[in-house]
């Protein structure tokens, strides 16, 4: 039996807006598998990322429960969720937000070095990541500003997998990269996942929306459908675009 690496119980979040409360989470229950690749799609509005935020420690949910591993992580301390956050999550957004003044190597082990000690095994394994993305040496000593918006969001990913995360959380990792950028991006968190990676990914994009073995759709606040998809493969991937606009045209998408 596949176990739970994360839950909600009755999470709710609202935003104030002119003076008017507006509920963008409402009363939400979810399991996360662990090893699964989560994908949550939905209109846009429907708090997408509101929910990924919530889940993830970056924001705070307004009532109800975040458990990580049968631990509650709503009531932390700022400290207390940076460190959580540091040591069980990765991040992945669609904004890269590389620190420009540092090398494609340096980006990297500026978050290594946050969370692991060894120098020499920490820099030889950031070597092999940045690798395995398809970054040869001669890219190491590059500067953002000198990479594509695929080779940078290739650095990001290997940023948000250096600490080994429980859960990698992605916010439409590919919405700035054009269609070959995007599917080399797409080809690095299917074989992570492939080698045991948890992934939480937002998407509006059916294309990414692929490459996830679950699928859940979001509206009014909560979870209204929840699908199911056998491991991607690329020779199954018309079967499976018919199957999952299905469910999608069946959600109101």
């Amino acid at each position: 039996m596949v176990s739970s690496i994360l839950k909600t119980e009755k999470l709710c979040k609202s935003f104030s807006n002119g003076g008017v409360q507006q509920h963008v989470i409402k009363n939400l229950d979810l399991e996360i598998r662990e090893g699964d690749f989560t994908v949550i799609m939905g209109a846009s509005g429907s708090g997408k990322s509101t929910l990924l935020y919530a889940l993830s420690g970056m924001d705070r949910p307004g009532m109800g429960k975040v458990i990580f591993n049968g631990k509650e992580i709503q009531g932390l301390s700022n400290d207390e969720l940076a460190m959580f956050r540091r040591e069980n999550c990765g991040f992945v957004f669609q904004s890269i937000y590389l620190l420009d003044n540092q090398t494609v190597l340096d980006n990297v082990l500026t978050a290594a070095f946050i969370v692991q000690k060894n120098t020499h095994e920490t820099v030889s394994k950031v070597k092999d990541l940045l690798n395995r993305v398809g970054l040869d040496e001669e890219d190491f000593a590059k500067y953002p500003n000198q990479l594509s918006g695929g080779e940078a969001q290739r650095v990001g990913i290997v940023r948000a997998i250096i600490n080994d995360p429980g859960i990698l959380f992605a916010d439409e990792p590919t919405g700035q990269l054009n269609s070959s950028s995007g599917k080399e991006v797409l080809d690095i968190f299917t074989d992570i996942h492939r080698k045991g990676q948890s992934i939480v990914m937002v998407t509006h994009d059916l294309k990414t929306a692929l490459r996830g073995n679950r699928v859940l759709y979001l509206r009014d606040g909560g979870i209204v459908g929840d699908h199911s998809l056998p491991p991607y493969t690329e020779g199954d991937e018309k079967e499976r675009r018919n199957e999952l606009t299905a469910f999608l045209e069946e959600m109101g998408w």
